[in-house]
């Protein structure tokens, strides 16, 4: 009776241990993220969860989340693009010598830009996808190649200012149409449709997977989650809404996570793109286009990476030779760091974006404390080295 008893108990604890794992291994990115942000307040005296550093966080970081939303598709096939920090410096030329040199509209500059990231992606996903050149090879030649370009276009000199109403899209921030003193009304307003918004849809998403006859969450977990969402969301919403409210560019950037979270989990072209990744002759021997997807997912790169680059131009309020140098880094590290396999098929655009924050905190918090750049780079070179690691002892513990 007694070894049934202890038996009994020690497969308790093991149910709990795995349940715990699984907790974490789903929402490690979150948690790793909630973590930082108070212990950086702590170690800051408070400084650091201020509304003036929060919208930094954001603005010094936007370029950069946007990047890892293209890079997701990338990574979710199994390549790599090295050539994003390139295509931003030469795209914020080309935005320097049509705004700045020719006094050309943003309304007709910023298009034209985006379509030659377009036009970049194509010839970059021409090579991959057709010709079968590896993405590692193609990448390298455009990151030499379009940085050369970059210098070339600006001659070595920068080009500035932009027009201020380029800048805004970067720098500016939602009109305080109410006008309360001490309080952006519009952004609290916004702020608490969104939290309804994002609990409806868990909810739908709940009924949904039950009446297909999948496995749910209890209530009491759904009640949680739902509850910790509407906190998430109204204390950042209160937090903006304490300095001059929701940036334009956090706007644009809930707008893209929205599009990137309907095409990967909602649309025929996003399950492709995951089956392609996961295995790719099952992919072709099941009649999906592979080499149409990856050409797609090249161009939808060389666009995230000319909104990138106009986006960091219009922060700099000037286009430099310089400017994207190692970000192709910084924007991998967010994806894989936000749970995306380095084999492909795996990985989320809230995972990739939650990553890209957390480089984004540690880069703000370290940065307070004082911490050099040098260490800093060293610190966020362990943290993929950690990410990975953690990729593959998820990977091996769900395999046994």
């Amino acid at each position: 009776m007694e070894n049934v008893t202890k038996k009994s108990q020690e497969k308790k604890a093991w149910n709990v241990k795995e349940k715990i794992l699984d907790i974490f291994s789903k929402y490690s990115m979150v948690i790793i993220l909630v973590a930082l942000l108070i212990a950086f307040q702590l170690m800051t005296g408070g400084i650091f969860l201020r509304p003036l550093n929060i919208t930094n966080i954001v603005l010094q970081n936007s370029h950069i989340l946007i990047l890892a939303a293209g890079m997701l598709l990338v990574v979710l096939l199994g390549y790599v693009d090295l050539s994003v920090g390139s295509v931003m410096a030469f795209v914020g030329a080309m935005a320097g010598m049509l705004m700045v040199n020719n006094n050309i509209s943003p309304w007709l500059a910023v298009p034209l830009c985006l379509l030659v990231g377009g036009v970049i992606g194509a010839w970059q996903g021409f090579w991959v996808a057709y010709v079968g050149i590896p993405a590692f090879i193609v990448t390298l030649a455009g990151l030499l190649m379009f940085r050369g370009l970059t210098q070339v276009v600006l001659g070595g000199q920068s080009l500035a200012p932009f027009p201020g109403g380029f800048q805004k899209i970067s720098t500016g921030y939602l009109p305080d149409i109410f006008g309360v003193p001490g309080m952006h009304l519009l952004t609290l307003i916004l702020g608490v449709v969104l939290a309804v918004s994002l609990v409806f849809a868990q909810w739908r998403a709940r009924a949904r997977r039950k009446e297909n006859l999948f496995e749910v969450p209890s209530m009491n977990a759904f009640l949680i989650k739902a509850a910790l969402t509407i906190v998430l969301v109204l204390g950042l919403s209160y937090i903006f809404a304490s300095y001059q409210g929701f940036p334009v560019i956090l706007i644009i950037l809930g707008v893209i996570v929205g599009i990137y979270g309907f095409l990967t989990n909602r649309t025929v072209a996003g399950r492709q793109i995951y089956a392609t990744g996961g295995n790719l002759k099952a992919a072709q021997l099941s009649g999906i286009k592979t080499k149409k997807i990856t050409f797609w997912v090249f161009v939808n790169m060389g666009v995230m990476a000319a909104l990138a680059g106009l986006i960091l131009a219009a922060r700099l309020n000037a286009a430099t030779p310089q400017a994207g140098t190692s970000l192709e880094l910084d924007a991998m590290a967010s994806v894989y760091f936000g749970g995306a396999s380095t084999s492909g098929g795996i990985g989320t655009i809230t995972g990739a974006i939650v990553g890209g924050l957390v480089m984004g905190v540690l880069n703000n918090g370290m940065s307070i404390m004082g911490v050099g750049v040098d260490w800093q780079q060293a610190i966020k070179g362990l943290i993929l080295l950690l990410a990975v690691v953690l990729d593959i002892y998820n990977k091996k513990r769900k395999i046994s």
